[in-house]
């Protein structure tokens, strides 16, 4: 069946219908967050605080079980943040609630993408990429989850037990604490997208494997650069989210490998004029 030919004005207008579907989503999922918000902070943005997290658990449990004394068996942390602004609560929880709504709204927000771009691909290629919104969700929510699990309980222990001087008093304003959990989801999650960047650049030319590989050593570097920023300031620390990471970094060298071959695959192929 022949594909109806659409202007660039046309292409706009389709970007557009995606781009509000998108945004509607995210008010929507948004909204919805905002009428529980207390739920939300008590449960999920401000858990962290509780001494009876998961995290700080698991880690007295590894701790005890081979005989050391750990100071997360008995995590004291103060849990009244301060809001300085009369309207701070109100902004945080709107800003939260948005950033909450576009995490949850991810997977739909790739669909309409994937529906933008679907038109212009071959059938075959259409075929080969249904997997794609699956696997970029779930290397999204699988970084949120590393984040929410392993990072952010990782950070809150640290800043909330760190001290530079006993007549100094560590008391955190609501926005900077919300600021570091969203900021830190959000960075993460898309950090751990890193193979399917990989591969829509090969598809495209601007990255091959041996390049991936000549520049294993600057990523690494660059990899640190980033824990060092969106963890505490300690070495276990950046090494425990740099590991999965270059890890997922090794993975996109083999995306971008498997890629190029079936390039060179379909251009053997192809008939010769």
């Amino acid at each position: 069946m022949a594909v109806k030919e659409m202007s660039f004005l046309d292409h706009l207008e389709e970007l557009r219908w995606h781009l509000v579907r998108s945004f509607s989503a995210i008010f929507i999922v948004g909204i919805i967050i905002f009428a529980n918000v207390n739920f939300v902070f008590d449960e999920i943005l401000l858990a962290h605080l509780k001494p009876d997290f998961a995290t700080y658990q698991f880690f007295c449990k590894v701790f005890t079980s081979i005989g050391i004394d750990s100071s997360f068996c008995n995590v004291t942390l103060e849990q009244t943040l301060q809001a300085l602004d009369p309207t701070q609560q109100l902004m945080t929880s709107i800003w939260s609630s948005l950033i909450l709504g576009f995490l949850v709204s991810f997977p739909y927000i790739l669909w309409e993408i994937w529906r933008f771009v679907a038109p212009g691909l071959h059938s075959s290629e259409r075929k080969k990429s249904r997997g794609f919104i699956f696997i970029a969700s779930l290397l999204f929510f699988l970084g949120i989850l590393f984040s929410y699990y392993v990072i952010l309980p990782m950070s809150v222990y640290f800043f909330y037990n760190y001290e530079i001087s006993d007549s100094i008093q560590n008391n955190f304003k609501l926005e900077a604490y919300i600021g570091l959990i969203t900021n830190t989801l959000l960075g993460v999650a898309l950090l751990f997208e890193l193979p399917i960047i990989i591969f829509f650049l090969t598809k495209i030319g601007l990255i091959t494997p041996q390049f991936l590989r000549k520049y294993r050593k600057h990523a690494l570097v660059v990899v640190l650069v980033l824990s060092a920023i969106i963890t505490p300031p300690d070495i276990a620390s950046q090494i425990i989210v740099s590991v999965p990471i270059m890890m997922l970094y090794e993975v996109s060298i083999y995306v971008s490998q498997f890629i190029l071959k079936k390039q060179q695959k379909n251009v053997s192929k192809s008939p010769r004029v």
